[in-house]
């Protein structure tokens, strides 16, 4: 599901991943999302997918009652293990958020994905939330983070045949990569979740939206 020209990307750029964190234009936006993600996960068993270099991992760890912390590389998990954060409480392994293994299904009571929903397919989304269903169990939290669209400010290359929008964007080795790019409205989001999840709830904000449900 997810592309070797997005894993390429995200790899190469590795080690300046957090630069978007430091645009102070995001800033209010952030101070909030800090404030719902840690009460969201207060006492959960958090499975986290996608981690990256573990900036959401550093919040939930704050008051969840342990989280593990995945992404599909290496070159993340190696940044995200540098945060020192509590063993006790953090570990970090290599899974593919889109190819979770079996055995999960009472592990965890919750799963964050940050920053990924809008690398998969329209046309798969609702696949995957039965996928997470049927891998991780009824009535887990599942909380989804992920960034709005701001008009003049990404820039669309093309548009396939499944709506699926891509963008050009040029890596810190200077390669140029196609990345689909997904912004989906609230209505769309609510009618990709309502046949897989309840108690949907979104916080739109200017940068990002924040999803909240259960699984069914």
């Amino acid at each position: 599901m997810i592309t070797n020209q997005l894993t390429q990307y995200y790899a190469v750029n590795a080690d300046n991943y957090d630069q978007v964190y430091a645009n102070e234009e995001r800033f209010d936006d952030l101070d909030d999302l800090q404030e719902m993600v840690a009460e969201l996960f207060t006492g959960h068993k958090v499975l986290e997918l996608g981690c990256g270099t573990a900036y959401w991992t550093d919040l939930i760890a704050e008051t969840a009652e342990s989280v593990y912390a995945t992404d599909i590389l290496q070159e993340m998990i190696d940044l995200a293990e540098t945060r020192g954060l509590d063993e006790d409480i953090v570990t970090f392994g290599v899974m593919d958020a889109f190819d979770l293994p079996e055995g999960l299904q009472g592990l965890y009571t919750a799963v964050f994905i940050g920053n990924l929903w809008r690398h998969v397919r329209r046309e798969q989304q609702e696949k995957y939330l039965k996928t997470l269903r049927a891998k991780l169990g009824k009535d887990i939290l599942l909380v989804v983070l992920d960034e709005s669209q701001i008009d003049g400010e990404v820039v669309i290359a093309r548009t396939d045949a499944d709506g699926n929008t891509y963008q050009i964007v040029t890596a810190d080795d200077g390669e140029r990569y196609e990345i689909m790019t997904n912004y989906l409205t609230d209505s769309t989001l609510r009618k990709r979740f309502a046949d897989h999840a309840r108690q949907i709830k979104i916080e739109r904000m200017e940068h990002y939206f924040l999803l909240s449900c259960r699984l069914k």
